[in-house]
């Protein structure tokens, strides 16, 4: 293994194919647009004229597609495809493991006569069956019950990778739960649909749909692929599990917004070229603060495609890199020491008749209908804070959260100064019936004055996990490596539930008698009350402001298990079947699902670290070792016991510590892995994550502390593990 890991290390970026690996790049990327896309340009070239009307319809009303539409559409398909040099088609679908999923067939099939045809019909575009059992259940599934379904999604456009034909699906067992992301997010996405066009009849009964817009922001390290190869640490758990910091990492600032290395921009020219092929509308590239670490971002889109297009890109982006000598990381804190990566979801509303609903108007009545929907956000989060927070939660996450401009593990809403004080004017609202003069004030001098342009009139606050930047709410506690469904589900579900809420509390005081305006202004006032402990505009890290959402009854989750036990909630439970998004038998799963990964995670990282800190750390250490001996040995015998004393009393020093650090090693592993099997034996998903996280977990740090002692004595030997950050953090 060390023998491989050198001669990896050969390959080191010194060569000419790694320094000339350019990338032409066409006079107007907005040509190649969708071109690998069956766009609804391309529809309405190659579909009937009812074909293309039932697909729109599906997509915009969510009517059904009948089965002889699914035929026109399947030849329509097919015909396009192949017109590309497609051969192939897949249901391309994201189950729960993370990442996504595909089984391929071929269009070809053989006819009578020893003659061939090539077939795709309205059955083969709806449903495949792949192995439901064979991908994480929770128990939903056994392995003799193992037929499930994919089934296509209209509302996402189909494309082409390669030469297969990707059709976005979700995926459901044979009994109907979802065991995936689209099909509950879809579900999200329906009901904050229904409940936000209710609540806008009270400003624009024109507004027939409203669309939940999502913009997220992907952060990324590269690294070249013989460094990655020299790390077992890195090519199985995702990060460096030891390995003492470079002299310079991001201490200079001269990373963020710098000058983008040749390599990377070759990567992101070529990168950026196939995502405009898919349709993924990439605007923004640059350095980030860690060194080699970078992002990119699109334009917003409806949710539920912009989450297809993050996990297509993760896909593309491991593609590209591989092309370029290059390895992705979206582990969220791969290395100590410097900026994790996150992947901030920007949120907001949509109608059909063009309105952003969380961009304030140019009118009193534009700005009630803003704070609306404004004030229902952030009594959301309020009500279902702890939900939030278990859908960001992951093993590599918890690395991440609380430090470096990654927002910490509780969960509160910076909205900025001149909001805050706007919502605390309207908080004076009398209850019941509006005098004129109150009327006035508050239509004029309070909800009137509110900028139309807010973008530079909110900081924006790099310590909140949820913060509002002038026209949209940034979760800013996403992970690098997170399907953005998971938090896209939950956001949705409880903007739902809100204003469902809102709706019926305003219709009530309505009933009694009070104006619109009146009624609404009454019950954001009681909002504002019940949600001021969620708003917090100062530093997050602090530890004052721990104490203080302590006091205010905000959790402070620091960890996956902590926040994924809060799931289980009945509070929760009830929400998600009264929305329609999961049974309690969905949640329970998926729940058992995530407390099974972060036990996996934590296990596999810790044998990897015993493997590592046994076979590698302490041979080498013992090697050196033994020539620090003989230089000592050598010593006494050329000057004799008297001088050698005084000039081996380095070398002794370190023969001992070296000695020290060993015994120190070996013995950490032995209690990692003693404290691993005991947690590997508990049966309950919940106390065995628990276990994994506050039994097994605190002894990767005893070890790590060892080795990272004697990677600075041993640096010779050791020279892949010292030397490897100083030479990754190098353009």
């Amino acid at each position: 293994m060390s023998t491989l890991r050198f001669k990896a290390l050969e390959t080191l970026p010194f060569k000419d194919f790694r320094r000339d690996n350019s990338v032409e790049v066409p006079a107007k990327l907005s040509e190649l647009f969708c071109q690998n896309v069956f766009s609804e340009e391309t529809m309405r070239e190659y579909l009937t004229k009812e074909a293309f009307q039932s697909i729109m319809d599906a997509i915009k009303k969510g009517t059904k597609i009948q089965r002889h539409i699914a035929d026109q559409v399947a030849v329509a398909m097919k015909d396009w495809a192949m017109s590309k040099g497609v051969t192939h088609y897949t249901h391309w679908f994201q189950p729960l493991t993370g990442s996504t999923a595909e089984k391929h067939d071929s269009f070809f099939t053989p006819i009578e006569g020893g003659r061939a045809i090539e077939r795709f019909s309205g059955g083969m575009l709806i449903q495949q069956e792949p192995d439901a059992s064979s991908f994480p259940n929770g128990g939903i599934r056994n392995t003799f019950e193992a037929r499930g379904y994919t089934a296509w999604d209209p509302t996402s456009p189909a494309f082409i990778m390669g030469t297969t034909l990707c059709i976005p699906s979700i995926f459901i067992s044979y009994t109907g739960e979802t065991l995936d992301y689209k099909a509950p997010l879809l579900r999200a996405l329906n009901a904050v649909d229904e409940a936000a066009t209710s609540v806008m009849q009270y400003f624009d009964k024109n507004v027939t749909k409203v669309t939940p817009t999502l913009g997220w922001e992907q952060e990324y390290f590269l690294v070249d692929s013989a460094l990655y190869q020299s790390r077992p640490d890195l090519v199985l758990t995702g990060k460096t599990l030891l390995g003492h910091s470079p002299a310079k990492g991001q201490q200079l600032d001269d990373h963020y917004f710098g000058s983008i290395p040749t390599r990377v921009m070759n990567f992101m020219k070529e990168l950026e070229i196939e995502c405009m092929k898919l349709g993924i509308p990439v605007t923004t590239r640059h350095n980030e603060v860690a060194p080699n670490q970078f992002e990119l971002a699109p334009m917003f889109e409806e949710v539920n495609v912009a989450v297809d297009h993050n996990s297509l890109l993760m896909d593309i982006m491991a593609r590209v890199a591989h092309k370029h000598h290059f390895h992705i990381l979206f582990h969220e804190k791969p290395f100590a020491g410097v900026n994790g990566s996150g992947k901030h979801n920007n949120w907001s509303l949509a109608t059909d008749t063009g309105e952003n609903l969380l961009s304030p108007g140019k009118n009193p009545k534009k700005n009630l209908q803003f704070l609306t929907f404004f004030v229902n956000t952030i009594k959301a989060v309020h009500e279902y804070a702890d939900l939030l927070r278990a859908s960001i939660a992951s093993a590599s996450n918890d690395h991440r959260l609380g430090a470096n401009e990654a927002p910490p593990a509780i969960i509160s809403v910076f909205i900025g100064s001149q909001l805050f004080s706007v919502l605390e004017e309207l908080e004076k609202v009398t209850n019941g019936k509006l005098s004129p003069e109150e009327k006035t004030e508050l239509k004029l001098n309070v909800v009137g004055k509110i900028p139309e342009i807010l973008l530079d009139n909110t900081d924006r606050n790099r310590t909140s996990p949820f913060a509002f930047t002038g026209n949209k709410f940034e979760i800013r506690a996403v992970g690098s490596s997170a399907n953005c469904a998971e938090a896209m589900t939950v956001m949705n579900t409880i903007a739902a539930k809100q204003l469902n809420d809102f709706k019926k509390e305003v219709d009530a005081l309505i009933e009694k008698g009070l104006k619109k305006d009146e009624a609404i202004f009454n019950i954001l006032r009681e909002y504002i009350k019940q949600s001021k402990n969620i708003m917090f505009e100062g530093d997050g890290y602090s530890d004052d402001w721990a104490k203080e959402a302590k006091k205010r009854g905000l959790n402070n989750l620091k960890t996956t298990p902590e926040a994924l036990k809060q799931e289980m909630d009945k509070k929760f439970l009830d929400l998600y079947e009264e929305i329609g998004v999961f049974t309690h038998r969905e949640v329970e799963a998926r729940n058992e699902i995530k407390l099974e990964k972060y036990s996996t995670v934590i296990d596999i990282e810790a044998r990897v670290l015993s493997d590592i800190a046994r076979n590698h750390i302490i041979p080498s250490a013992l090697n050196y070792q033994n020539r620090l001996i003989e230089n000592v040995k050598g010593l006494k015998e050329i000057f004799g016991d008297k001088e050698f004393k005084a000039l081996a009393k380095e070398q002794m020093s370190l023969i001992a510590s070296i000695s020290e650090n060993v015994s120190k090693i070996k013995l950490g592993v032995e209690d990692l892995i003693k404290a691993r099997e005991a947690a590997k034996a508990v049966s309950d998903s919940q106390k065995q994550a628990e276990a994994y996280c506050n039994k097994v977990k605190p002894h990767f740090d005893v070890i790590r502390e060892a080795s990272d002692d004697l990677e600075m004595m041993v640096d010779d030997e050791l020279w892949p593990m010292t030397k490897y950050r100083e030479m990754l953090f190098t353009k």
